[in-house]
Formats: structure tokens, sequence, C-alpha cells
């Protein structure tokens, strides 16, 4: 098998990791250092990385001034827990971007809102069911 792990640069790792931990329902821990962390399911799996925009000199992670956060990039997550997912998402977000609605290509709900650092954020129901 193989996984990706997708690192987006943020301006407050503890703050945003605190958002994410929230969003997707998992344990609450704190990152590994206060310039990067890993959102980590369950299981153990990475879901996210969050690194601090400009640490580690990182060329296309140096400063968010050089494109828009999240420019071309959506973060797709699927969950099984999809109303509690939109409870925890109306208690992070002033509003969502796309409130709850039958995504025709997967078959299953989602919605969409933004995180603390501009990126866009989907979550979908794991299933139909």
């Amino acid at each position: 098998m193989k996984r990706m792990w997708t690192i987006i640069g943020v301006a407050d790792v503890p703050a945003s990791f605190r958002w994410y931990q929230s969003l997707l329902g998992v344990p609450a821990t704190t990152p590994g250092h206060p310039d990067f962390g890993q959102i980590l399911d369950s299981d153990g799996t990475v879901l996210l990385c969050l690194h601090e925009w400009g640490a580690h000199e990182h060329p296309s992670l140096m400063s968010p001034d050089h494109a828009a956060p999240g420019n071309g990039l959506l973060l797709f997550f699927r969950v099984g827990d999809f109303n509690t997912a939109l409870q925890r998402a109306h208690a992070l977000a002033n509003r969502l971007e796309e409130g709850p609605h039958m995504n025709p290509n997967t078959e299953t709900m989602e919605f969409s809102l933004r995180d603390p650092d501009g990126y866009y954020v989907t979550i979908s129901a794991l299933s139909t069911a």
C-alpha cells in the first residue's frame, strides 16, 4: 500500500491542529513540534500534515504571500459520521462555503468550509447509507 502525506502551510500550527482535530472528530493531542504536526486517524494513518509557513526553508512553504492559500488545492475528507461532522463544522465556522448537498459524482452528501488559513475543505459522507 502507498500513502500520501498532504502537507499544507499554516500560520499557527497548534491552532490549526486543534481546528482539524475538532472538525474530523479525532482525539485531541498536541503537534509533535511547534512548527509541524500530523493529524492522525484512530488507526495511526496520517490524514493531514500542518507546516508553519517559512519553517525549514521548503521552497513551496516559505510564505502564503506567493499565492493564495489553497489555490489549486481541495482538501477532501470522507467521513463515516457525516451529521456529527456537520455539527462540528457549524461550531468551528461562521458559515459554510457550501451547505449540505448530494454530490452527483460520489452520490454522497457533502458540505464545504474554509479552514483558519483559507483552505477550502470538503467533508463527504463515506457512503450513501
